[in-house]
């Protein structure tokens, strides 16, 4: 019994839904194996990094694409070489695609590829309508203007 049922938040809550399919997606597990391993890091007060071990792949094997608030990274697995070469292959070069759903409020700064680990910046960018701000509160003793009055 690891489903969780939120129809009963839908009928009282108006614009959650993206964040109840998020919610329903994590509860069925991640069906990605774990392959490639990865962290997730906070570098700074708004600011993330995201490193995965892509040994193997070079910048022409791996897309980064961002697309619909999700961060996705592929790669695609290179031509097999003479397979009778190898007397032991531990080093995984299979194909692989991983998403990240990002907050509305994150954006790809850059990604970069060092020694087979993969970088990707993150940063929050709040918009200054989301800010908070601080409300003046003027004294007097003026009323609030009454714009229209109409007999009940």
């Amino acid at each position: 019994m690891n489903a969780l049922d939120f129809s009963p938040l839908f009928r009282s809550t108006i614009g959650f839904d993206r964040l109840m399919r998020l919610a329903d997606a994590a509860t069925r597990g991640d069906a990605s194996n774990g392959y490639p391993p990865y962290n997730i890091e906070k570098t700074g007060e708004d600011a993330y990094r995201l490193t995965m071990a892509v040994a193997g792949f070079g910048p022409e094997d791996i897309e980064v694409q961002v697309k619909e608030n999700a961060l996705y990274i592929a790669a695609k697995a290179k031509k097999e070489e003479d397979p009778s070469r190898f007397l032991h292959r531990g080093i995984a070069q299979r194909a692989f695609e991983r998403r990240f759903h990002l907050a509305d409020t994150i954006k790809v700064t850059g990604a970069s590829l060092d020694n087979g680990l993969l970088h990707v910046s993150l940063a929050r960018e709040v918009p200054e309508a989301l800010k908070p701000r601080t409300i003046e509160i003027k004294t007097g003793s003026k009323q609030p203007e009454v714009l229209e009055q109409k007999a009940a």
